[in-house]
């Protein structure tokens, strides 16, 4: 039994982490520059975000390394720090996570590379598990209990993703950011997201939505998901409501209790592990701790309860049948062949 089965076996909806960039900004990180160059530049402030998080009562922890792949990391000259950096950010998190007084999981954060794959860009689905592979034994050797794919949107890229924790030999959990009039940017809709991890030779411990356009928008999201399959595992990491730019500076409109109605909201729409993205803080988490320890699970959210509880969409929820995923994926291939 894994970490996480035996967290799952005694609790039945676990915490995740929260918003790891922004939580970094908040901590001195500039932009434009790379987090995980300090997992080896400024260890303290990584450990000091990953204890704030747990004090706060995750269950689950993330390791900064979402832009570890040789791809992300070239933009600031690192692309021969991958191994480095990556094992670096799992035994920040894992030292945090053992001198806990309770189990705590670390999870091996893997973004995406920031390229489109073939034929819509140049990189290859070989080139782009390469890199996948890279990052995950690097993550393995710093101590993570299962791999993290997490901000997804072309279902090529996830599934080259998930062929790495394959070879690896690193169970995974999957999210996609469904950003884009209920999709991703890519055209993948959230009912079909089970589907692809499903297609794959190793299947997810679970898969849900993170981040995107607010928590209304990604509650939408997880209830299509648990439409689609009442017996998966499903995770629901959504940002602090909606972010607002006040000059050069992002702040979330989030409050702790919004974020406490979310994780209830959450709970009733089947997801079994609850977490923020952008934005989400200590504070934001202790409020959802307190919530998913007292609730009482209710009936099933229609999209007028969420709305009426947290706030608008930003997008209209897209229909199952809608074919305008595939209509762009065909436009794009013409344009590419047209080129």
């Amino acid at each position: 039994m894994t970490a996480l089965d035996a967290l799952l076996e005694h609790r039945p909806v676990l915490l995740a982490d929260g918003g790891t960039g922004t939580g970094l900004f908040d901590m001195g990180l500039m932009s434009g520059d790379a987090p995980e160059l300090w997992n080896i530049d400024n260890t303290d402030t990584i450990t000091s975000l990953h204890q704030g998080f747990v004090e706060a009562g995750s269950d689950i922890i993330l390791t900064n390394s979402f832009g570890g792949t040789r791809h992300r990391l070239k933009l600031h000259n690192a692309q021969d720090r991958v191994f480095a950096l990556n094992k670096a950010a799992g035994e920040l998190a894992r030292s945090i996570a053992d001198a806990a007084d309770r189990p705590i999981v670390v999870a091996g954060s893997v973004g995406p590379t920031g390229e489109l794959l073939e034929p819509l860009g140049a990189l290859t689905y070989d080139d782009a598990i390469e890199a996948f592979v890279e990052q995950a034994e690097a993550l393995k050797a710093g101590g993570v209990d299962v791999l993290w794919i997490e901000t997804m949107s072309a279902a090529d890229e996830i599934k080259a993703a998930i062929e790495a924790a394959g070879r690896v030999g690193l169970d995974y959990i999957c999210t996609a950011s469904f950003d884009t009039a209920g999709r991703t940017m890519m055209g993948l809709m959230p009912h079909a997201l089970g589907e692809v991890c499903h297609d794959c030779h190793a299947h997810p411990k679970g898969y849900g939505a993170n981040c995107g356009v607010g928590a209304s928008d990604l509650l939408v999201s997880i209830l299509a998901m648990t439409e689609a399959d009442p017996n998966a595992l499903v995770v629901a990491k959504a940002n602090c409501g909606i972010p607002v730019f006040r000059g050069d500076t992002v702040e979330y409109s989030g409050t702790p209790e919004l974020m406490a109605d979310y994780a209830r909201l959450a709970i009733d729409a089947g997801a079994r592990i609850i977490g923020g993205c952008c934005g989400t803080s200590p504070d934001h988490l202790r409020a959802m701790r307190a919530a998913i320890d007292s609730h009482t699970p209710g009936p099933r959210p229609t999209i007028e309860t969420i709305v009426a509880t947290i706030g608008p969409l930003t997008n209209p929820a897209p229909a199952a049948n809608d074919s305008a995923p595939r209509r762009r994926e065909r436009a794009g291939r013409r344009r590419k062949a047209a080129a």
